[in-house]
């Protein structure tokens, strides 16, 4: 199935169905991820790698852009996520989450997944709600996220290698919970390079 955002240049498809969606008539989608579904391959290697979170994703125009996102979540459980989605097959991946952690606080969280996943936290935020933001800036990629959606702060810059197939999109997950709701407001898409990597601008 497929689907449209006024903001986004194409359709959408699932990787994964949601428990339930919608979107509203802002342009804003809402996702509902059913119990125990994640993005994950856990470095150690001792676990099999999780990849049945719902997605939705869609291939964006060929050059660079940035996407960006309000997202809220309705946190509940260890590790509850809404994440702006960067997919090339399910062994090549990133993810920029909005997550809860164990010491119940929301948290800026990236994964980046070459094989095996390469987790790191960033800073904690106060709210359920934050601002993300992913860049292609040629080949490689850069995550922010902004308190207000105007004042971006750097998070991380990597590679996947070609990015000829790329897919980008929004992700709720739920690891370790019976579920969880994630509204991403705010959309944005924006056919332009990123002109200064560390703050933002």
């Amino acid at each position: 199935m497929t689907f449209n955002l006024s903001p986004i240049p194409g359709e959408l498809h699932w990787k994964n169905d949601p428990v339930d969606w919608q979107v509203g008539d802002d342009g804003s989608l809402h996702i509902t991820a059913g119990p125990q579904c994640d993005w994950f391959n856990n470095p150690t290697g001792h676990d099999a790698p999780k990849s049945n979170a719902p997605v939705a994703l869609f291939a964006p125009p060929e050059g660079d852009f940035m996407l960006s996102a309000k997202v809220t979540v309705d946190f509940a459980s260890d590790f509850d996520a809404g994440v702006l989605f960067v997919y090339l097959r399910d062994d090549l991946w990133a993810k920029l989450c909005f997550e809860y952690s164990p010491q119940a606080e929301p948290m800026v969280v990236s994964v980046v997944t070459r094989g095996l996943s390469d987790d790191c936290n960033s800073v904690v935020i106060d709210g359920n709600s934050v601002h993300y933001r992913i860049a292609r800036m040629g080949q490689a990629l850069a995550m922010h996220y902004s308190l207000d959606g105007a004042d971006w702060h750097f998070v991380r810059h990597f590679s996947l290698g070609s990015l000829d197939n790329l897919q980008v999109g929004f992700l709720a997950q739920a690891p370790t919970g019976q579920g969880c709701k994630v509204a991403f407001s705010d959309i944005a898409y924006q056919a332009k390079t990123l002109s200064n990597l560390r703050d933002g601008t």
